[in-house]
């Protein structure tokens, strides 16, 4: 099934924002998702999910947005291929427009023409003639029908659900509120971008990541989290220690 025809046969769903969840067991991703109802095995879905993410990160790059933006293209995608199937959907596409939609969601928009040109010619960066392909008419008009039939799918898919909500907002602010070394958010900042690579953003909610993140930062680095009364610094997350180990072992 091509990416025209799966969009023409979600868009006639009505969409159950209300029923929609966005976090799963491990059981479920591992082995009942879409692809895997389709013959993809659990280690190429794995492979596939890095492959996105991957192509994600360079493209957010080469077009400038911050790393939250990217990091929000990567949680549409993963929660995309938990509705839809690799098996009938090209994750580059969708993976492009994630990232267009993604830098919209996240107040840094991209020129639509700008995400496609960047997109293509990462997708074919061995050929050389592709930057003057993608600015030939008829091919770059091709890419643009593919990428806004894809955003309508994507929109479709999610329920149009556009409240993402990532680690990093409360990560920071326990942070300041607890005044603790600058240098150890940067580490914890850097396990968050590893968290989103993985399902691990499909099992746990933000809260629970970035508590995560700043429980292996500490470990890491070798530092201290403040443990006295009043500042209690996993209470900061409304998070238990048997919820923290869970979410660590996890990882």
């Amino acid at each position: 099934m091509d990416l025209a025809c799966a969009a023409s046969m979600c868009l006639s769903e009505q969409p159950h924002s209300s029923t929609r969840k966005w976090y799963f067991s491990r059981e479920e991703i591992e082995n009942h998702s879409p692809s895997r109802k389709d013959g993809i095995e659990i280690g190429r879905e794995e492979q596939l999910r890095k492959l996105y993410c991957s192509f994600l990160q360079e493209l957010g790059m080469k077009l400038k947005v911050p790393q939250v933006a990217i990091s929000c293209a990567m949680m549409l995608c993963h929660r995309f291929y938990m509705r839809q199937s690799h098996a009938k959907n090209d994750w580059q596409t969708i993976a492009t427009v994630s990232t267009f939609l993604a830098c919209k969601i996240e107040e840094t928009p991209r020129l639509l023409r700008d995400v496609i040109v960047v997109s293509y010619e990462i997708i074919h960066k061995r050929n050389p003639s592709a930057p003057g392909r993608i600015r030939q008419r008829e091919v770059y008009d091709k890419q643009k029908e593919l990428i806004l039939v894809g955003e309508r799918l994507l929109l479709s898919t999610i329920a149009f659900d556009l409240d993402i909500e990532l680690p990093y907002k409360p990560l920071v602010a326990v942070f300041k509120k607890l005044g603790i070394f600058p240098n150890l958010l940067k580490v914890a900042w850097n396990f968050v971008n590893d968290w989103l690579r993985t399902t691990l953003c499909l099992q746990y909610k933000p809260h629970y990541i970035a508590a995560g993140s700043m429980c292996l930062a500490a470990k890491f680095q070798k530092v201290k989290l403040p443990m006295e009364k009043g500042k209690v610094w996993w209470l900061e997350f409304d998070i238990s220690p048997k919820q923290l180990q869970g979410t660590v072992v996890d990882n």
